[in-house]
């Protein structure tokens, strides 16, 4: 794969074999930051868990203090009074049964996250197949399945993120955009990976953290040194 000048120039920055200390290497993604756009600060987590096995997965969801920088859209299925109620906390689009052609049949997914209060989820079930692979399905352990549309609401639009394995027991997340200043990035960082490290499943063995680097949408990974971390 041909990288661009820029990409070549920033990649001259990292020592490749080298696990940084976590000031550092938000110091270094800042400075490998050279799109023409705020880019965003992802952080990439493998970790020592085999996530077939469901007592060993990692999933959860965490309140960034900074948020990320991008302004999310929130899809809440409720009914009754939760529908004024999701209204209020500034969802910005609220609805039920009515919704499921337009997503299904439509494609209509002007939404980032969806949530839904628990009585609701008979019906988000139907749109498994569509909501499933996008990672919008409403779940408890984000808490994204609730009551209390009030609080998830206002959670996820200050900066709440959902984390979760994938298929190689990698997690991906967003940590802020490169224009946050280093003690917002190195912030937002630590609070995702104190949760991560929370949520350790008592049958892992081994090392947890197999590795953790940050990166921006367009720059080189930087690796974190993960003897700091845990």
């Amino acid at each position: 794969m041909k990288r661009g000048k820029k990409y070549t120039e920033a990649a001259k920055l990292i020592d490749r074999t080298t696990q940084y200390d976590v000031a550092e290497a938000v110091d270094l993604v800042k400075k490998t930051a050279v799109a023409k756009f705020d880019e965003t600060v992802e952080a990439h987590i493998r970790l020592g868990v085999d996530g077939r096995h469901a007592e060993q997965q990692v999933r959860g969801a965490v309140v960034l203090p900074h948020g990320t920088g991008k302004t999310v859209r929130v899809l809440v299925f409720a009914k009754g009074d939760k529908v004024a109620e999701a209204e209020a906390a500034g969802a910005d689009y609220v609805g039920g049964e009515e919704l499921i052609p337009k997503i299904q049949n439509e494609g209509w997914f002007e939404f980032d996250v969806v949530v839904a209060t628990p009585d609701m989820m008979g019906v988000v079930g139907r749109l498994g197949r569509v909501l499933g692979p996008k990672g919008l399905m409403p779940n408890p352990k984000a808490g994204t399945v609730t009551m209390d549309v009030t609080k998830a609401v206002n959670d996820i639009k200050a900066g709440k993120i959902e984390y979760r394995l994938d298929r190689a027991n990698i997690i991906h997340c967003p940590v802020g955009k490169a224009s946050f200043t280093e003690e917002q990035l190195t912030e937002n960082f630590m609070t995702l990976m104190d949760a991560i490290i929370k949520a350790k499943p008592s049958s892992a063995k081994g090392t947890y953290l197999k590795s953790v680097t940050i990166t921006t949408t367009m720059g080189p990974g930087i690796k974190v040194n993960t003897l700091k971390l845990g």
